[in-house]
């Protein structure tokens, strides 16, 4: 049973690891792949990035699900659990998403449907409709938001891509519940078949812009190394993946000048290809 101490020390953490990180705490789990390259992720094709840019999901070609696990600092009472699954049909693909954050006396759980589409061949958008529950033990009541958020993905040329992102466009005067709102935008390029490089800038009502830069690098056949970082508190990332067959294996480190360590472990599971 946790301490009257430990409870509030644990919701100081919450606050502080969110406000501090300078990320939005309603943002869904970039994936450790992400994680790894500095959040870097919403003009990327993958698994993960679909579900922060939905655009993504229209080139996305296998019915996948994958879990992912976030412990961030490595305190157990900030981890975050993940399952997802996404299903392609022809121009468009269906994304279902479900995360977990917390422990027992302070819980977050989101659960999101989501859908891209192709709209041309240089341009795709999604659109993603986002359940937010928030729990507390004692008396406090439950919080419960409902929002929605889309991207664009554009490839102004063959080798490089540009996505934008909108998360809670809704103005907060019209909820009972305060919920930020923010816009992405980033750039990625092809550098050669074994090299990405991305950047991205991130406006949110609740933090300053924020910069990122990320790549990844196959060094050997089905094998990925990546590194990034990011403006807010100096934070540099890296992590590494591997396919085996038809699974992605993933891990991502985040630093925190203060705060220490936050590691991303993910598994995809490509069950079939779209033809």
């Amino acid at each position: 049973m946790y301490s009257l101490h430990r409870i509030i020390v644990s919701l100081f953490i919450v606050v502080l690891s969110s406000s501090a990180a300078g990320i939005n705490p309603y943002f869904l789990p970039a994936g450790a792949d992400g994680a790894g390259m500095g959040s870097v992720c919403i003009m990327k094709p993958g698994f993960w990035p679909s579900f922060r840019n939905q655009a993504l999901l229209a080139s996305f070609r296998s019915f996948s699900a994958a879990v992912n696990y976030e412990s961030r600092f490595n305190i157990g009472e900030l981890s975050t659990r993940t399952a997802a699954t996404i299903i392609p049909a022809g121009r468009s693909s269906l994304g279902i998403i479900y995360s977990n954050f917390g422990f027992p006396h302070f819980k977050r759980e989101t659960m999101a449907v989501a859908s891209g589409l192709r709209l041309s061949d240089n341009l795709s958008a999604g659109i993603q409709i986002d359940y937010f529950l928030e729990k507390s033990s004692g008396e406090y009541s439950n919080i419960h938001m409902l929002t929605f958020e889309g991207g664009l993905i554009f490839l102004p040329v063959e080798n490089i891509t540009i996505g934008i992102h909108i998360f809670n466009p809704v103005p907060n005067a019209l909820r009972k519940n305060f919920l930020p709102s923010a816009i992405r935008t980033g750039a990625g390029i092809n550098l050669n078949k074994n090299l990405f490089a991305g950047v991205e800038a991130e406006l949110s009502s609740e933090t300053k812009l924020l910069l990122r830069a990320g790549f990844e690098y196959e060094v050997a056949a089905n094998f990925m190394l990546r590194g990034g970082f990011c403006s807010e508190n100096s934070s540099f990332t890296f992590g590494s993946g591997y396919r085996f067959r038809s699974v992605d294996l993933d891990l991502g480190f985040a630093t925190h000048e203060r705060l220490g360590i936050t590691t991303s472990v993910s598994m995809i599971f490509n069950i079939r290809e779209r033809k």
